[in-house]
């Protein structure tokens, strides 16, 4: 019997864009149905002891370019290191992939999670600006009122609810994924992942 999966992730994550379209196709190859959870990493770092980018130890700053070149390079995946539009706020492509998600479903959730993350580590993009949004959706014959639903109240309570989904499953990074109580973090745990689903 197919399992379900949380998908936990942050739109300007790395480590999301280098592992998102695997996992996709995990997904479709097990039959897996996916729940897309955005979440605000600002908000699980403080609780797990996590730090941002800027106030890590400057070797771990250092390792992380290494280690992002490395799988770059393995999964031949384009990675800018230093993007034009990073540290950049996660929160607008968030809600966005939230309000595809409610008006479209969940394939075209996952659609747009992909674009939104090449936005900012292949295609120098703000996924902060409205318009590289608005973009986005035309590329996918979305409907446009998806962006204004995004900044709706009903999309933040969602948003909201997803961060403490994410807190009570003690997940600390993105992505993480939830396969019935067990949690796998990181693009480098998907072989975990697949396995546990075929499970």
């Amino acid at each position: 019997m197919p399992k379900t999966v949380d998908y936990y992730l942050a739109p300007q994550s790395p480590w999301t864009y280098l592992g998102h379209q695997r996992f996709v196709q995990i997904a479709k190859d097990t039959g897996a149905t996916v729940r897309v959870k955005p979440m605000d990493l600002g908000k699980v770092f403080p609780i797990s002891g996590g730090l941002p980018l800027g106030k890590r130890a400057p070797q771990r700053q250092a390792y992380r370019l290494v280690e992002l070149t490395r799988f770059s390079k393995a999964l031949n995946m384009p990675l800018n290191l230093h993007p034009k539009f990073f540290p950049v706020a996660g929160d607008p492509a968030a809600k966005l992939i939230i309000a595809v998600d409610m008006h479209h479903g969940t394939p075209a959730a996952l659609a747009i999670t992909g674009d939104v993350l090449s936005a900012v580590w292949h295609e120098e993009s703000d996924i902060a600006d409205a318009a590289t949004l608005a973009k986005l959706l035309s590329k996918h014959q979305l409907d446009g009122a998806c962006l204004a639903l995004s900044s709706s109240a009903e999309v933040q309570t969602r948003y909201d609810s997803y961060t403490q989904n994410a807190k009570d499953a003690q997940v600390f990074g993105a992505p993480s994924f939830v396969i019935d109580g067990e949690m796998f973090w990181g693009q480098d745990r998907l072989d975990f992942v697949a396995a546990a689903l075929k499970s």
